[in-house]
């Protein structure tokens, strides 16, 4: 049987430590997964489920974007797949007798894990202005309240529509076509705070956002390089992957501020020996200090171009299909090997090992995350690992190319489906061309730009198709304050979260249909499509019934909700779109460049790849029509004396602002998360910070203003020297609004100057 959700909030304050852990997976993992699944679907729920997961006749796992394998094994999920699908298929419900019994006072005094484990939504619900409890509505009020709001604006530009990761292809073409319709281009997503600063950095650079290589590369390189990433909590699909290049010959350099299980050894549990003994991934580990990596690819930059070994440079490659060498390679020569230790906190011996690893490898592959992408240096930082890349040619060959890899299960497709503030003007000609109507060609807001927005009175109507937002923004406070000054905070979702409880004065959860589910349209039942993190394009059906007979699916939501704003004025077929999603893949297939025959491709098992100039063809859609070397000024946080780097990072127990537990087994971390992972000898010289004593996070900024985030329990942990680290979102409160990386706009989360006050 399923358990029953919580009915206290258990304290999340008074965590207990163990020792950290060095092996990641194995017979844990399965005894883990199975006590949550079964706790939320109960035994034979949990069995039909689970073996659909990333199946090729099921559905994708709304958890991370790490691509499937050709061939599949029946138990296609790891640990945190499988919480996610668990949390999804769950058979508790937050019917309308949940919100008597709690009015939104209630709710926002709950944590996030509380919220959560209360199970599905099941009605629409509405909350009145001047109201303190939500109540249910019907559908048809619920959008007309929404198209009594939008009308009502004095501009289609103080409407803010977000997206989620979770929203699949049918329903994010749908979504920025209504948005844009409707006359905006304010069409934040939840790739502004994490891979933005990649995507800027690789369209300049390569002329695609997107990552160069597919799963068969990882398998052919020789050298794999894991910077600012731990794929045993955020991709632990991830480990399988490396696991197997590891047995082709591949060696594995880390780049991480902390050592990090899954790195260190990983027990597949897919397999026997898997289980007993494991494999050591990797041959090197940099422990690096935060924002240093601009500063470490650098100086290897100077290596290889000094280097005598024959090839360091692939000349024919440089002299061929890139731009801008001779201005690089100037500045990669003046690379000082003092600022580079300074910055790095690492030894020239650690370097030089480095180098030798780099020069014997003929592919070599660099995959990163939000390690990377968070530091206000983080596009120049990605724009130095192509200019690594480029000069041995890495970039175009099989076993080669960058990896940046995203962390929610479709974030990458709805950035391709046009979920973007700053759309391309080809692409805006061709839904001009196929739809008929002018969109808007000025730029529309991020998700900074839209706190702003809603904070300075000049966005008025909130909407979101999933995600949580309020939890996953920076500057908490701000945050708030701002989606308070609403008039309307409409949110999509499948279960309750922070941002239900923050409301504009008049808010509406509208419940929607999950990946796990059966959605059946007027044409029969339906399947939609998601993007891995490699471009690859596959079918995505549920197979349970629906949590409610009263929710509706993501394109279902959208279409009827686009009738009732644009009404006759309105040449799209938003009915036709309803009852059959092959119709929106027509449409898709007409305005996307790589998607012709769209429906025929998406009905073949395991689907399609998206091409990819550079990893195809070594074509590079760039301005100069080639691969462009940069040199940008050598930059990394200065650490004040007394202060410690913060990183803000995930528990195991999560999944972005999703909290599946209160454990983070790998790090010793259990029933709390509210700690601060500090070194020891960091702690014995800021005053003697005992382990288990308690302090205040306290942020400090150029302009003088500070935040502070209260109660986190002191733990002794081997980070880097300098550096400590915390979990979102409760550190958010210390990143404020105006703290965003050059170019990308990406809140600064990564390299966070904090003092520590004791208790």
């Amino acid at each position: 049987m399923a358990g029953k959700p919580p009915t206290g909030d258990p304290v999340q304050d008074a965590p207990e430590v163990a020792a950290p852990q060095h092996a990641a997976a194995g017979l844990p993992a399965i005894g883990h997964t199975l006590r949550m699944a079964q706790r939320q679907m109960g035994v034979k729920r949990t069995a039909l489920t689970l073996l659909k997961v990333n199946q090729k006749d099921g559905f994708d796992c709304p958890g991370c974007a790490w691509p499937e394998p050709e061939k599949r094994h029946t138990a296609e999920f790891c640990e945190n797949g499988a919480k996610a699908v668990a949390e999804e298929a769950t058979l508790r419900r937050v019917t309308p007798d949940f919100f008597v019994a709690h009015p939104v006072s209630d709710l926002a005094r709950r944590s996030g894990y509380w919220l959560g484990q209360q199970g599905r939504l099941t009605q629409p619900m509405y909350l009145p202005e001047g109201a303190d409890h939500y109540e249910a509505v019907t559908w048809e009020r619920a959008f007309d309240i929404v198209a009594e709001e939008l009308k009502g604006l004095g501009s289609p530009d103080e409407a803010v529509f977000y997206t989620s990761g979770r929203t699949s292809n049918e329903a994010a073409f749908l979504y920025q076509l209504f948005a844009r319709e409707f006359g905006t281009n304010n069409l934040p997503d939840c790739s502004n705070m994490c891979h933005e600063s990649s995507g800027s950095a690789l369209v300049e650079t390569i002329g695609v956002g997107k990552g160069s290589v597919l799963l068969e590369d990882l398998y052919q390189a020789d050298l794999i390089i894991v910077a600012g990433q731990n794929p045993g909590t955020n991709h632990p699909r991830m480990l399988s992957a490396l696991e197997k290049a590891k047995a082709g010959g591949a060696r594995i350099i880390t780049v991480n501020p902390l050592p990090e299980a899954g790195m260190e050894r990983f027990k597949n549990p897919q397999t026997p020996q898997g289980m007993l003994k494991g494999t050591a991934l990797t041959d090197l580990f940099l422990q690096i200090r935060l924002g240093g990596d601009q500063a470490l690819f650098r100086l290897l930059n100077k290596l290889i171009l000094e280097s005598e070994s024959e090839g360091a440079v692939d000349h024919e490659f440089v002299r061929e299909h890139t731009h801008g060498y001779e201005e690089f390679a100037a500045a990669a020569r003046e690379a000082d090997w003092d600022e580079t230790l300074e910055a790095t906190g690492l030894s020239r011996e650690k370097i030089d090992e480095a180098l030798r690893m780099v020069l014997a490898s003929q592919r070599t592959i660099v995959c990163w995350a939000m390690g990377l992408t968070q530091h206000k240096h983080a596009v120049p930082t990605i724009r130095e690992v192509v200019n690594f890349l480029l000069l041995r040619g890495n970039i175009g060959r099989p076993g080669a190319g960058v990896c940046p890899v995203r962390g929610h299960s479709n974030v990458q497709g709805d950035r391709t489906m046009g979920i973007f503030e700053r759309p391309a003007p080809a692409f805006l000609d061709a839904l001009e061309k196929e739809f008929g109507f002018a969109p808007p060609r000025h730029h529309g807001f991020d998700v900074v730009r839209a706190i702003r927005a809603l904070r300075d009175g000049e966005a008025k109507v909130f909407f979101a198709m999933g995600g949580n937002f309020v939890a996953a923004s920076p500057d908490t406070e701000v945050t708030e304050a701002a989606m308070r000054r609403a008039r309307l905070t409409v949110h999509v979702s499948t279960k309750l979260n922070r941002s239900h409880a923050v409301t504009g004065a008049r808010a509406l959860i509208l419940p929607t249909l999950g990946r796990t589910e059966r959605d059946v349209q007027g044409s029969g039942e339906q399947f939609v499509t998601v993007e891995d993190s490699m471009g690859m394009v596959h079918a995505s059906r549920g197979r349970l019934e629906p949590a409610s007979p009263h929710l509706l699916s993501e394109p279902a939501i959208v279409a009827r909700l686009a009738r009732r704003v644009l009404g006759e004025a309105s040449r799209t077929p938003w009915e036709e779109f309803e009852k059959d999603y092959g119709t929106i893949r027509d449409r898709i297939a007409a305005v996307i460049p790589g998607f012709e025959d769209f429906n025929a491709r998406a009905a073949k098992p395991g689907g399609f790849t998206l091409p990819h100039a550079p990893r195809d063809e070594r074509r590079f859609p760039t301005a100069t029509g080639k691969a462009n070397f940069t040199a940008a000024p050598v930059e990394y946080p200065e650490l004040p004396a007394g202060r410690l780097l913060l990183q803000t990072l995930r528990s195991h127990d999560q999944y972005n602002t999703t909290i599946y537990g209160l454990d983070d087994r790998y790090r010793g971390i259990k029933n709390g998360r509210r700690v601060v992972l500090v070194n020891p000898e960091d702690a014995a010289e800021l005053g003697g910070l005992a382990d288990g004593s308690y302090v205040d996070l306290v942020s400090e900024w150029q302009d003088g203003v500070e935040r502070r985030a209260s109660g986190f329990r002191v733990v002794h942990y081997p980070t880097a020297r300098g550096c400590a680290a915390a979990y979102y979102p409760e550190t958010n409160v210390l990143v404020p609004l105006d703290a965003t990386a050059d170019t990308s706009n990406t809140p600064v989360s990564k390299a966070v100057v904090v003092r520590l006050e004791p208790k």
